[in-house]
């Protein structure tokens, strides 16, 4: 806490007086404000170690998995989405460490996927979730993964429902901007074997990434960092030729660490990658799907459903097998 503080307090000395009192929808770095990312105490690693101590597999799963900073997902699962979040960034705050979030309830989610669909009722009802959702954060330093697959996920979507789309993500924005402002917070870019970079430019600055810190890259998915890198500067080299601006982009390395075998469904032989930093070719890299945990009924998790933590799953992603 006390480094947060002298951090805001040597930043806003520094400005100029006219650009201290300018409007500005980031107006700190919350990893400045921070020292370090946030372990989850809850996730489904730290648990299932908690609940089976003896198991063989639990020591590798503690040491690999459960120790490591990764974000937590919320959604309709969460309750009152509000006091989910307050209480989520308040515990990290009181380490002084950075929490990473995903927010993961916009309508029609993963519609033409399928197997996470769900999301709120309507547009309005999300309106009014990310809403409260950005409430809970406040003032505290965050980091927010603003809704994974929605701008890649347009195939099934007919025009107004696109435009409905558009309209949440840019006003979930809007509502971390006023009520959040030590968040940075991210558009989701799908990855680099889904949507070619001029698509997904157009896409994003649609949906008011400009008014974004940045947006996100290979969530849930096991793309190299190398090759989402790429793909990120890509999609900067068209956001900087047709609109004039270029973003910060942070990657998923949760699963990368073999990279891709086109499968993108709980696909077998992957491995965890680099750890949640600072760097690495992206403004961070960060653990966003959280290893061992099932993206569906498909490939590796046949017979689980997404979310739901698979041990064995986990323990052969530790080594690559």
């Amino acid at each position: 806490m006390r480094r947060r503080i002298r951090a805001l307090v040597a930043a806003l000395s520094a400005l100029p007086l006219a650009l201290t009192l300018a409007p500005s929808a980031h107006a700190a770095d919350p990893t400045t404000m921070t020292s370090g990312f946030y372990v989850d105490p809850d996730s489904s690693a730290k648990k299932w170690v908690a609940a089976n101590p003896g198991d063989g597999r639990a020591p590798a799963i503690n040491t690999s998995l459960a120790n490591t900073p990764m974000a937590r997902w919320f959604g309709s699962w969460s309750g009152t989405i509000g006091t989910a979040t307050g209480a989520y960034v308040g515990a990290a705050d009181q380490q002084d460490k950075l929490p990473v979030l995903v927010a993961y309830n916009i309508h029609l989610r993963d519609s033409c996927g399928g197997h996470s669909g769900g999301g709120a009722s309507s547009p309005s009802a999300y309106a009014t979730w990310i809403a409260q959702f950005a409430g809970g954060v406040a003032n505290r330093p965050a980091v927010v993964l603003l809704e994974p697959d929605s701008l890649a996920d347009y195939g099934c979507l007919n025009p107004t429902q696109i435009r409905e789309r558009q309209g949440m993500i840019s006003g979930a924005v809007a509502e971390f901007n006023r009520q959040a402002p030590n968040t940075w917070v991210y558009l989701d870019a799908g990855n680099p074997g889904w949507i070619s970079a001029a698509a997904m430019a157009q896409r994003l600055h649609d949906a008011g990434l400009r008014q974004a810190h940045g947006f996100s890259l290979n969530i849930s998915n096991y793309y190299t960092t190398t090759q989402n890198t790429a793909y990120g500067n890509a999609v900067n080299s068209e956001l900087a030729a047709r609109y004039g601006y270029t973003k910060p982009f942070v990657v998923d390395t949760s699963r990368n660490g073999n990279g891709s075998n086109g499968e993108w469904c709980n696909a077998a032989g992957r491995r965890i990658g680099t750890p949640t930093r600072l760097g690495g070719g992206a403004e961070m890299l960060l653990w966003i799907k959280a290893p061992g945990e099932s993206d569906g009924n498909c490939g590796v998790g046949t017979g689980s459903t997404a979310g739901q933590f698979l041990p064995e799953v986990a323990y052969k992603m530790i080594y690559g097998y």
